[in-house]
């Protein structure tokens, strides 16, 4: 090389080398001036779809697809309790184009293995805490009860031979049947199946007698009396079936268990990406029609901050992690 031309070169490579060392800051900016997305979004959902969070799920993922002028695909990865699906998103690129929409079993899966297989903590960077869902305990037709304590005589009829389909072991409904069981001295079964939409239609076809999940996808099929509704697990009735009793009015005060939804991205997302979908969430649920449709289904809406949804994640993790040590819960996976 001509020696008159070696400092020139030396400046080029300096400036290339400060260059890939600022790309990361220069991404950053990018997201922060609006640039975000640049690509279709992959929603993961731990369940199968016809569930609770499939279903809230692909309401949001409609309307966010519009506004942020990206498609949003809805990417059911059901097994493992959930946890294919959330350890994908942990370990995807913290870029904002993967995403995960998932129930409570984020915060109760880490304690039903011998070894933690995510940290909701550490591995995630919350943006809402989309809404909540009481879980139902339902029954098919054929079951001669509509009460509760009916519905315990008849239990304990049945022996050992009673069996109840649930979302998948860890679910808050099954940790609610498992309190349920406990409380009332019941002999019972769980039948874990992949999701919300499989065990309704587990009961419905009277595949199994009794399930338990959260309330959205059992609304029609109570209301038309394809099933039954004994009690909501909640700490007060829900208003899209009015009538139907708390496990607590009914002799259970100790058997609550709530079905949180809530949207997440991996840990290290930008903020400025986390903080653009947070206003997305909260201006979609603002909405009148995204409401009632939501609401209609048996849903309660937050909308809460990424703030308070990582302190709610921490409180459920801790609160889940006891009931399951204490009941002696393991993953069958």
């Amino acid at each position: 090389m001509d020696p008159a031309q070696r400092p020139r070169a030396a400046f080029v490579a300096a400036s290339a080398m400060l260059f890939s060392l600022a790309a990361p800051g220069a991404a950053d900016a990018q997201q922060a001036s609006g640039a975000y997305p640049s690509r279709p979004i992959r929603l993961l959902v731990p369940f199968a779809p016809g569930g609770p969070t499939d279903f809230i799920a692909r309401v949001m993922a409609g309307r966010m697809a519009e506004r942020l002028g990206q498609p949003v695909v809805i990417d059911n990865r059901a097994g493992a309790s959930g946890n294919i699906a959330i350890q994908t998103v942990a370990r995807a690129l913290p870029d904002g184009h993967t995403l995960l929409f998932s129930s409570s079993n984020l915060v109760s899966n880490p304690a039903l293995a011998a070894k933690a297989p995510f940290d909701p903590v550490r591995d995630f960077a919350p943006i809402s805490y989309v809404a909540v869902a009481p879980n139902i305990l339902f029954v098919h037709p054929s079951v001669p009860a509509r009460s509760v304590a009916e519905w315990v005589a008849w239990a304990k009829t049945q022996g050992s031979r009673l069996s109840y389909a649930s979302p998948g072991t860890g679910t808050t409904p099954h940790l609610a049947c498992e309190a349920l069981r406990s409380a009332a001295g019941l002999q019972m079964a769980q039948v874990p199946y992949q999701g919300a939409g499989p065990a309704v239609a587990a009961v419905l076809g009277n595949q199994v007698p009794v399930g338990c999940t959260a309330i959205p996808p059992t609304v029609p099929h109570a209301k038309s009396g394809a099933l039954r509704a004994i009690a909501v697990t909640s700490a007060k009735r829900s208003a899209v079936l009015p009538d139907v009793p708390t496990l607590a009015e009914s002799g259970f005060p100790g058997v609550i268990a709530d079905n949180l939804q809530g949207l997440l991205a991996p840990a290290g997302t930008p903020q400025a990406v986390i903080r653009r979908l947070h206003e997305e969430v909260r201006a979609i649920l603002a909405e009148p029609d995204i409401r009632d449709r939501l609401l209609a289904a048996g849903f309660d809406l937050h909308a809460s901050t990424p703030e308070t949804f990582a302190r709610i994640i921490r409180e459920e993790t801790e609160r889940y992690g006891k009931i399951i040590r204490e009941a002696g819960i393991r993953s069958e996976q």
